[in-house]
């Protein structure tokens, strides 16, 4: 099974958005060493918690840092901009980095509507357009008659898939012959039966002979389980106050080790914690297989939003670690 990560770009409390970039760069290059298949970043605005507002720009950075991994967007939220200058961006990256780039969109807003609002061109997000656009997409980078023409010329293939988190973005990714990708970290309560529809229904593609699902989580991934479980409480408490809108940036396992929970917020946390992996890197491994085995997933994408840096590429190195030993005995077997 392949291995991926995804890249938020999380702002430390107390410190900025160029040190968080900063370490994206140089996570990127850590786990293009580990073996990591492809690396992914996301697409948040209107906030000073997450500096990854601009996933084409940050593409480009990768890109120029690291030299084999694939680099993705996970994604790009296509109902606010124009698909001709979408696909365009990403011709431009696919020229920069040949054969190492994928384009992944989603239906989402990445931001409250107000935001959504800003970032159309009119002042009309179009997420009832979607399957339009997305189609727009598809043609504009595969079809070179298409008009006006991309310029320059996306170098082939250009990947493209759908993110989604119900049956429609299943179905759209069915019908299109496209790779799904579901984002298990924020809807862990996602229906194992809507990826077996978009298998049922699968209509192939001449990229995409097969139906490909893949999945991603939270690993928190530490062979002392106290460093884990401090590491998963540090994020918890982390997006807590994100969505209650009191985040300052992500918080120390040590400054967030005597904050406890109120009822409604274990409640809460108790369901998102559900798209989470905490343990030895043994436990985490076996358990992503677990899971990638109730979807049927073909890939697993590791998200670790932890403050420190240390505590990310130990938990990548030794998710990767485990994955790859398996993956090992495997083909050994």
């Amino acid at each position: 099974m392949k291995i991926s990560a995804l890249e938020q770009s999380l702002v430390r409390s107390g410190g900025n958005a160029q040190s968080a970039l900063q370490d994206s760069l140089a996570l990127a290059q850590q786990v293009e060493d580990m073996g990591y298949h492809r690396l992914w970043v996301s697409e948040h605005h209107d906030s000073h918690y997450i500096a990854g507002s601009s996933p084409e720009v940050l593409l480009s950075a990768l890109g120029s840092v690291t030299s084999t991994i694939r680099l993705g967007s996970g994604g790009i939220m296509l109902p606010h901009y124009s698909a001709y200058k979408v696909a365009e961006n990403f011709a431009l990256l696919s020229n920069l980095y040949p054969g190492r780039i994928d384009l992944g969109v989603g239906r989402a807003p990445g931001a409250d509507m107000k935001t959504a609002v800003a970032l159309a061109t009119d002042g009309r997000p179009k997420f009832e357009r979607f399957p339009e656009l997305v189609q727009t997409l598809l043609t504009a980078i595969n079809d070179p008659s298409f008009s006006p023409q991309v310029s320059p010329a996306p170098v082939l293939p250009l990947p493209v898939w759908i993110l989604g988190s119900s049956p429609d973005s299943a179905m759209l990714a069915a019908k299109l012959g496209l790779p799904y990708a579901v984002a298990l970290f924020i809807n862990p309560q996602f229906d194992p039966g809507i990826v077996e529809l978009y298998r049922r229904h699968y209509q192939p593609s001449h990229l995409h002979p097969e139906p490909y699902v893949m999945i991603a989580m939270h690993v928190f991934a530490n062979d002392d389980k106290h460093c884990a479980r401090a590491m998963s409480h540090a994020a918890k408490l982390s997006f807590l106050r994100f969505v209650t809108g009191r985040a300052t940036g992500t918080v120390a396992p040590e400054d967030a080790a005597h904050v406890r929970f109120s009822p409604e917020e274990a409640a809460f946390l108790q369901r998102v914690s559900q798209g989470s992996l905490v343990g030895t890197g043994v436990e985490v491994a076996q358990a992503a297989r677990d899971k990638a085995a109730l979807y049927h997933a073909d890939e697993f994408m590791a998200v670790c939003n932890s403050f420190h840096f240390e505590d990310r590429v130990t938990s990548f190195g030794l998710f990767a670690e485990h994955m790859n030993a398996t993956n090992d005995a495997e083909a050994a077997a």
